[in-house]
């Protein structure tokens, strides 16, 4: 990613602390994407479309508070609506796809995968941060409450329970593949 100075539409240089707040955190923002998404390219168009949406409004007072919470949860909601998008545009045209028949040469793990991602899009969007935030930046139970203003025990127990949530959608995606 460049170091250039982010400018707005008209030239002019941004506020000094958004250009920190970028440059502290979009490396994060992009992995907390990937993680979700599993697409180097849209993470990097989630990364894009949040900034740009943050440049286009006023600075809200919870990314002033807490930027990398703020920024965390925008990634995984964005990145959850694009799943859930891609999914909606596949569905409209699985009836063409059935008539072709199976895939030649599918990927096990590239199936894996993609059920990993889908069952994430199934989860409340609270619980995909946890999981996120747990297993894509190793983040501990304690660092996870202090991100997310929270105590250590209620993300202790909702980790408990999206880990089997995220269980049970992948185990109900395998029975409709069979």
């Amino acid at each position: 990613m460049s170091t250039a100075t982010l400018s707005d539409s008209t030239g002019r240089p941004l506020e000094p602390e958004f250009d920190q707040i970028f440059r502290e955190n979009y490396q994060f923002v992009l992995r907390t994407a990937y993680g979700v998404t599993g697409s180097r390219e849209d993470a990097e168009d989630i990364l894009q479309t949040m900034f740009l949406r943050l440049i286009r409004r006023t600075f809200p007072p919870d990314l002033q508070k807490n930027p990398r919470g703020y920024l965390y949860r925008a990634a995984v909601n964005l990145s959850l609506n694009t799943i859930r998008s891609r999914r909606r545009q596949v569905a409209a045209g699985a009836e063409h796809l059935e008539a072709i028949g199976p895939a030649i040469g599918s990927n096990p793990a590239e199936e894996l995968h993609q059920r990993l991602y889908d069952a994430i899009a199934g989860l409340h969007p609270g619980a995909a941060e946890i999981l996120i935030l747990r297993y894509v930046h190793d983040y501990s139970d304690a660092e996870i409450a202090r991100l997310l203003g929270t105590s250590r025990g209620v993300i202790a127990a909702r980790l408990f329970r999206s880990r089997a949530r995220l269980r049970q959608l992948i185990r109900s995606s395998e029975g409709e593949k069979a």
